[in-house]
């Protein structure tokens, strides 16, 4: 006998929308924000922290030890003024308290209680594709014109055998700790892994970097060696080309296998933190039921930020590319126009600056030397001028660095490299001009405030005209002019 049996009733709150974010890091937040308050309806889901990455574990709370860190180097370094000063004491877990009350004072914009004031309904949990038009979670079923996917990025964990059975920190949880690490072993030479060395070395700690190829192995060479000679003055160990080939050990006592140069090497320290770059966050998302293609590098998007699924956009670090906090930013600006005014609109990455915040900084927008030279060859001409020509960097010891303009003959500018004192503040200038398309004769012909760090800018525009203005031909010129009274 057949027996009929009632479907399960499905228990979830359904909800319609315009608009479905699924993260609330910088780049979600700015499009829940940007959206409600243009009368859109929003449903923002986070299954974690408010604010994201960038709030939490990265951007500030790293800048926030920095600072801390520079206060302690600028106390050792008083001597250049005339001024003696003592060892500095560092209270790291004072430090620690610091960073938190940096976090703390920025939380409340991107709270909760903001984006529900602002209209935005907030479901913390996290999300999932059921079909190409419906996301589930937390007891919801959410509609949606359009979805925009915001999830970011965590730490890449490379498989290093022994890692799994290994203590190890990530950006994710270094911050929490309380006491100073006595040596700090950091596996990855980028910017995450030179900014966290030298903070930690200038409170105080130990620090060995090991990096497989170079320090900022995807920036200018010559810039980066400014910074390499910054870190061992300081105390920091480097070992570049060097491969981790094993990791053992328990809290407090962590051991490295690395090999280098075919010479194998054991290193011991007290912490291990992993640097060693960026994965997206696409588990769970159930990307496959909503017919969203994405590999290793992230969610595929064209050059209009939506996915193979047109009903579904992807910004920031899970799209691939740049991942920084700002390109997440301008990519929510790009979903705003098309998803809610039908706007045309793509996003162009040409001009996004990227600065590493060490001291010196380093700073990049546009192509780099060499990528200018293979593109252009004979046609590039490379502006630089050293930051120990400029009169306020003298003024205050800070003359270690420099900015290079790429520049074609015609005056275009294709890139700028600065590496030195307030590099991420000055490459500011060469990102507007190179989305403005401003010619290298309009910088050279400003007025800069003297004396000011933003002269360097200027003399290095200048420059392109030296040979012009000062060359045999011009001499003659002035010369046969003269005659005439």
């Amino acid at each position: 006998m057949k027996t009929n049996i009632p479907a399960a009733r499905n228990t979830e709150q359904e909800i319609s929308a315009d608009i479905c974010v699924i993260g609330g890091g910088s780049g979600g937040l700015s499009v829940a924000a940007g959206a409600v308050q243009m009368g859109a309806s929003v449903v923002l889901f986070e299954r974690g922290l408010m604010g994201g990455d960038c709030l939490n574990y990265g951007c500030v709370p790293s800048k926030a030890m920095l600072a801390a860190g520079h206060a302690a180097a600028t106390a050792r370094t008083a001597g250049r003024f005339g001024i003696s000063l003592p060892e500095p004491e560092v209270d790291f877990s004072k430090v620690h308290d610091h960073v938190r009350d940096v976090i703390a004072g920025i939380e409340p914009h991107d709270s909760v209680e903001r984006f529900e004031e602002l209209g935005v309904r907030v479901i913390q949990a996290q999300a999932s594709f059921t079909d190409a038009r419906t996301v589930s979670g937390g007891g919801f079923r959410v509609q949606a014109r359009r979805f925009v996917i915001a999830t970011g990025s965590s730490a890449m964990i490379p498989p290093i055998p022994g890692l799994d059975n290994t203590p190890y920190l990530t950006n994710e949880s270094i911050f929490d700790l309380i006491e100073r690490p006595d040596h700090l072993l950091i596996v990855g030479g980028g910017p995450i892994g030179c900014e966290l060395a030298e903070a930690h070395r200038n409170l105080g700690a130990d620090v060995t970097l090991i990096e497989a190829a170079r320090l900022l192995g995807n920036e200018d060479e010559e810039a980066a060696e400014v910074l390499r000679a910054h870190l061992t003055d300081i105390g920091v160990t480097l070992l570049e080309g060097a491969m981790v080939k094993e990791t053992a050990g328990s809290g407090g006592a962590v051991r490295l296998s690395v090999e280098q140069d075919g010479t194998e090497l054991q290193i011991e320290g007290s912490h291990l933190l992993i640097a060693a770059g960026r994965s997206p966050n696409i588990n769970g998302l159930g990307l496959e039921a909503a017919g969203i293609k994405h590999g290793r590098a992230g969610i595929e998007v064209d050059a209009g930020l939506k996915t193979s699924n047109r009903k579904v956009y992807a910004i920031g670090d899970v799209a691939g590319g740049l991942q920084f906090t700002h390109v997440a930013g301008y990519h929510a600006s790009i979903v705003i126009r098309s998803a809610l005014f039908r706007l045309p609109a793509k996003a162009g990455h040409g001009a996004v600056p990227r600065v590493t915040y060490t001291d010196p900084e380093f700073a990049q927008v546009g192509l780099l030397e060499r990528e200018a030279r293979a593109q252009h060859g004979e046609k590039l001409r490379v502006l630089k001028w050293p930051y120990q020509e400029n009169d306020r960097a003298r003024a205050e010891r800070v003359t270690n660095g420099f900015i290079k303009v790429m520049v074609l003959k015609n005056g275009k500018v294709l890139g700028a490299t600065i590496v030195g004192k307030g590099a991420g503040d000055l490459i500011q200038t060469w990102a507007m001009v190179i989305a403005q398309k401003i010619k290298i004769g309009a910088v050279a012909s400003s007025i800069v405030a003297y004396p000011t760090l933003g002269e360097i800018g200027k003399r290095a525009a200048g420059s392109f005209f030296t040979e012009t203005l000062f060359s045999p031909r011009m001499r003659k010129i002035v010369r046969f002019l003269a005659a005439f009274g």
